[in-house]
């Protein structure tokens, strides 16, 4: 039986958000998704509040992932101790609130989905997700296993998907926004794309007013980064799994853009 899994790039402020509650009910009616996955960390530009949270449950992620900007919002703090669809990267300080890696009921039976956070410019100190991926896949008994890492380097994300090819279904990169055309099923089964993209203004920078990183990159006095005006895009990756083996069989982009009135 194939398994459809939805992995969705990051959502970036209020256009995400509503690109969200917007269409992605429908993208996952139209795809067929059994499972759907989305990355929060920047619905409130640097980080999720607690109701974005449940805003993206609401709108039909069955797991939402977070990266470097996890702990931003100090509100989120008790959040991930009492939601267990929200996962932190799993190589962070074992001190820290919420957990890296989840197990979810779906019609393919047990899902496992770790999160892990690259160490190329990222926060926190975080520990080797090389070796702490292989610490908990010796903890787990289930077929289907996805993976992402949020990460800078994208040979690092690389790196990582061959290290795991036949050994989960899938695994994928997030963090810089911008969507990789490298969408393939690695030789030994395994899923991978090195970055799904974003979810939130199209015509930005990361999602973020042009005029602003312009600014930053310039050397001008800067102000506070404040997410673009107009038409929005949804961008991500589907997966066919196959239930029976955990191999992964297709990976393919199903991104959505609009050219709609401006969004706030």
């Amino acid at each position: 039986m194939d398994f459809k899994v939805l992995a969705v790039g990051d959502v970036v402020g209020n256009p995400g958000m509503e690109r969200i509650r917007r269409s992605l009910r429908y993208l996952k009616r139209k795809t067929g998704a059994d499972f759907v996955i989305v990355n929060g960390e920047n619905a409130a530009v640097v980080g999720m509040l607690p109701q974005q949270g449940e805003d993206i449950l609401d709108a039909g992620a069955d797991v939402i992932t977070m990266g470097n900007h996890t702990f931003a919002k100090r509100e989120i703090v008790s959040y991930l101790d009492d939601c267990p669809q929200i996962l932190r990267p799993a190589n962070y300080a074992p001190q820290v609130p919420g957990r890296g890696i989840g197990i979810f009921d779906s019609k393919a039976g047990a899902v496992a989905v770790i999160d892990l956070i690259g160490r190329c410019n990222m926060d926190y100190g975080p520990d080797n997700p090389f070796l702490q991926v292989e610490k908990l896949l010796k903890e787990l008994d289930v077929k289907i296993i996805l993976v992402e890492i949020h990460a800078e380097a994208t040979s690092e994300k690389l790196a990582m998907g061959y290290m795991l090819d036949g050994r989960v279904s899938a695994v994928w990169g997030t963090h810089t926004h911008v969507p990789t055309a490298d969408t393939q099923v690695l030789p030994k089964g395994t899923g991978y794309v090195t970055d799904l993209g974003m979810t939130g203004p199209k015509h930005s920078v990361l999602g973020i007013r042009p005029d602003l990183s312009i600014a930053k990159f310039r050397g001008d006095l800067t102000e506070r980064y404040r997410w673009a005006d107009g038409p929005t895009k949804l961008e991500a990756v589907l997966f066919t799994i196959d239930s029976e083996t955990g191999k992964c069989r297709c990976v393919e982009r199903v991104d959505l853009s609009d050219e709609a009135a401006s969004q706030r």
